[in-house]
């Protein structure tokens, strides 16, 4: 719980950005009003560079040290000291500023990390397409479509980025699926379909290790895309809202981008008869509200009409 909090906060530098504000106003208060000097409460002035460099990492070099020469002003005039003078404001300046510019590595670090993890999902999810010239780009629409409803839904930017990894993963697992059934020129036997029912729980096996995706929706995504909310799906048979949001989300994308790609077997569906079968599949196959939500993106032309 702890872990995902503190996840969640380095994804939202305005959590630190508030954090920078309220430590410095509340290291003021009780070193002048409350404890007139008397205080040693110099360690929130040091905890408030710390989040003055996560939570402005990106901002230009001078704006941090402008920030800094703030907090140890502050810090110069509500603790003073017997031998305060130019020299020892400097020191508390320097040493300030090295807290600062640490923390902005650390959020910079963070960051690339974070980055090269969404490029290497872009490199799995491309490579996956690549097998397979009538699904090319596929990861990527339904990563697009799925982020649209996500934020026609007001959900946080955080869970958007999570969507949209899990998107583009969400059919990694047919990685693992025999060629001559994946690109089967004609519709598959039983068997074969039994055989491509697998690929959510091989993907699922594949990625369940990545630190990144354990327990944030991701694996959620990749494991329950193919679930309805009739309780007719696969792997798991899950009904109604048992099914992860994500996965509800992705679900719709997927269809319709399957339905508006041409396929082996068949050519690609027109719009308006792909939006009246996802129309009509609302609370079977799909759930209602997910639906109307995406529907309601072509009335505002959040998705263009083609």
């Amino acid at each position: 719980m702890v872990n995902q909090l503190f996840i969640k906060w380095f994804n939202n530098p305005i959590y630190f950005r508030f954090s920078f504000f309220i430590l410095l106003i509340i290291s003021c208060i009780l070193n002048h009003f409350i404890f007139n000097g008397d205080g040693n409460y110099y360690i929130l002035y040091v905890l408030s560079v710390v989040a003055l460099g996560i939570g402005f990492y990106n901002k230009p070099v001078w704006f941090l040290i402008f920030l800094t020469v703030i907090v140890v002003t502050c810090r110069y005039i509500f603790i003073p000291e017997s031998e305060a003078n130019v020299g020892t404001f400097l020191i508390h300046f320097f040493t300030y500023l090295v807290i600062t510019a640490i923390s902005t590595g650390l959020m910079k670090y963070v960051q690339k990390v974070k980055n090269d993890n969404l490029e290497l999902t872009i490199a799995l999810a491309n490579a996956l397409d690549s097998r397979d010239n009538y699904t090319k780009n596929h990861s990527e629409n339904v990563a697009k479509y799925s982020v649209l409803i996500a934020e026609k839904m007001n959900l946080p930017k955080t869970s958007c980025d999570i969507i949209r990894k899990g998107a583009l993963l969400h059919d990694i697992g047919k990685i693992g699926i025999p060629e001559h059934i994946l690109v089967k020129n004609g519709r598959l036997t039983e068997e074969e379909y039994e055989v491509i029912k697998n690929h959510p729980v091989i993907g699922h096996k594949m990625i369940q290790h990545v630190g990144d995706f354990t327990n944030n929706g991701v694996l959620d995504i990749v494991l329950y895309h193919h679930e309805r909310f009739d309780g007719n799906g696969y792997p798991s048979g899950l009904k109604g809202k048992e099914i992860p949001l994500f996965a509800r989300i992705v679900a719709v994308a997927d269809t319709f981008d399957a339905m508006r790609t041409k396929r082996v077997y068949r050519d690609e569906i027109d719009l308006k008869t792909t939006l009246h079968e996802i129309e009509r599949n609302k609370g079977t196959q799909f759930d209602p509200e997910i639906v109307d939500t995406f529907l309601s993106l072509f009335n505002s032309e959040k998705i263009r009409k083609t």
